[in-house]
């Protein structure tokens, strides 16, 4: 099988190994020492570090932004993406800078109902769901075409997966 990414994460999961990931979210304001020191505890227990995106539809410093600080601290993260806040155009945006700043593993998620959060009356997109956004990348990555069937100029070269609870309750 070749590899897409060339990630740690999926060197581990091509080998037929199993892998172990942490989670660190990052903070409900812009402290990067915070978080820093948070996921300094995490460096080498892990195959990988989840990044979360506004988990439990809180407003937190972007997973992007997080990815890369761990990337520079050593770590290698696995970037969640939730399709609850952004449209097809914007995630593909954030898929190609992710990308550009060496974030080869993505993790991709429809997220948590705004009205869990700390904004219930923040509009929900949910243009695509995660399954639909692992498709996305999939084209992307593969084949060089966005949805729309544009051209790529650049493919992003990163190892994905996707969460999907078909017997949730829909919000």
């Amino acid at each position: 099988m070749t590899m897409t990414a060339g990630s740690n994460l999926e060197k581990i999961l091509r080998a037929g190994h199993k892998a172990v990931t942490c989670e660190c979210g990052p903070p409900r304001g812009a402290d990067v020492e915070h978080f820093r020191h948070k996921a300094s505890f995490l460096k080498g227990y892990g195959d990988a570090v989840n990044v979360t995106d506004n988990q439990t539809a809180v407003v937190r410093f972007c997973s992007m932004a997080a990815s890369r600080i761990l990337l520079d601290m050593g770590i290698e993260p696995v970037m969640q993406m939730v399709t609850r806040d952004m449209n097809r155009i914007a995630l593909q945006s954030n898929v190609l800078g992710a990308a550009a700043l060496g974030i080869k593993n993505l993790l991709c998620l429809t997220g948590d109902h705004q009205s869990f959060g700390d904004h219930p009356q923040a509009k929900n997109v949910f243009d695509l769901d995660s399954t639909q956004l692992l498709n996305t990348v999939r084209l992307m990555r593969d084949e060089g075409k966005m949805i729309s069937g544009t051209e790529v100029e650049g493919r992003p070269q990163m190892f994905i997966g996707a969460a999907a609870n078909p017997f949730a309750d829909p919000f």
